[in-house]
């Protein structure tokens, strides 16, 4: 990581949800998912935070090499979004505690706050991780 990455940086993504990312996409296989609305899924809003904070500090790392997994999140989903809105994530990196970095994030989608929370990182060595996730696999086939 680079000497950069600290506490205070913020950044604003936008995204236009499309029909794929509505809660019925999330799980295709699954009955009960196409009964429900055709809104933003939480799984790919979650996701969507995920990223923003992701491009928030992937300057300050040494990307590709050097990247960051998800290891908590805990947000609201307090409105629906229909596809076609333009969704704005905002995230502000607030600790650095080592490899473990947490950020504030909400999303609005220019009518509601659609999400509001915490989210916690660690940085990987991409290489490393890979390895470990083989070595997981072949041992659960194996």
């Amino acid at each position: 990581m680079k000497d950069s990455l600290k506490p205070g940086i913020v950044y604003e993504h936008m995204y236009t949800v499309p029909l794929d990312k509505t809660v019925p996409s999330l799980y295709p296989d699954a009955p009960e998912f196409q009964e429900m609305p055709e809104v933003f899924a939480t799984g790919f809003m979650v996701g969507f935070l995920e990223w923003s904070c992701i491009k928030a500090i992937e300057e300050h790392l040494d990307w590709p090499d050097e990247m960051t997994v998800g290891t908590h999140i805990d947000v609201s989903h307090e409105a629906a979004t229909p596809p076609g809105m333009t969704v704005t994530g905002s995230v502000k990196l607030t600790e650095v505690d080592g490899k473990r970095l947490m950020f504030e994030v909400e999303a609005h989608d220019g009518i509601d706050t659609i999400s509001r929370g915490r989210h916690e990182r660690f940085i990987i060595n991409r290489d490393t991780f890979s390895a470990r996730v083989k070595q997981k696999s072949e041992g659960a086939s194996g």
